[in-house]
């Protein structure tokens, strides 16, 4: 996830109220799929979440899901690893403004040629930003989404997401930042919280949460298990 992505802002606190209100009470509001720990398996090694299936599911299915147009680029870091992401600037959840951004799943060689013919190049943190070419905006589109990041816009209790979600399989400190991760491998999901900032949930599918919790586990410290 790039700098640009993690930016937040807050919502008033009128606001606020009825959505956790929302998120605390039991009923048939907010709609099921609007709800992040609503997490369902179609099959053992899949996650579906915000009505979006990983690895099935397509960008242009989630703008039709979310009834709003996503912003498409190609980031590079200096060590040279490309990444294809839509992100969705604002968006509307059981209420709540927030922020989401999906990886989009592209072999290496595609990416490359996708660099080779970006129309415009610009730094966002350490790492590059492609614009692309129409065509390959709509290449992008059609390919499965590889995982979802989430950012509300309010920040939320820790006790309300151990009551939706359940005690974490295991908790890292980040050793640089010292922001939080509770890791749910059977959902593929790493909830990031701490410093003050409004909570990270980061959702792959099962099989690729080895992957994603590597570079954790090597730059942090398990907290508990």
């Amino acid at each position: 996830m790039t700098t640009e992505s993690k930016i937040y802002w807050g919502v008033g606190i009128f606001s606020v109220v009825i959505i956790l209100g929302a998120f605390l009470i039991p009923g048939d509001r907010p709609e099921k799929e609007d709800l992040p720990w609503h997490i369902e398996h179609p099959t053992a090694d899949s996650v579906r979440v915000f009505g979006l299936t990983l690895g099935v599911s397509t960008p242009a299915e989630a703008e039709a899901r979310f009834k709003e147009q996503a912003e498409p680029s190609l980031f590079k870091t200096p060590e040279g690893v490309m990444s294809a992401e839509v992100f969705f600037e604002q968006i509307n959840l059981a209420g709540l403004r927030s922020r989401v951004v999906l990886t989009v799943g592209i072999p290496n060689t595609e990416m490359h040629a996708m660099y080779e013919r970006g129309l415009r190049m610009a730094a966002t943190g350490s790492a590059k930003k492609i614009t692309l070419t129409p065509e390959d905006i709509a290449r992008l589109r059609s390919l499965p989404i590889t995982s979802l990041t989430y950012m509300p816009g309010v920040r939320v209790e820790e006790a309300l997401f151990q009551k939706r979600f359940g005690k974490p399989t295991q908790v890292v400190k980040e050793a640089k930042t010292g922001a939080i991760h509770w890791l749910y491998p059977q959902n593929g999901l790493d909830l990031t919280l701490g410093g003050g900032e409004k909570p990270v949930l980061q959702y792959v599918s099962p099989k690729e949460f080895d992957a994603l919790v590597k570079p954790l586990l090597a730059n942090g410290e398990v907290v508990t298990q």
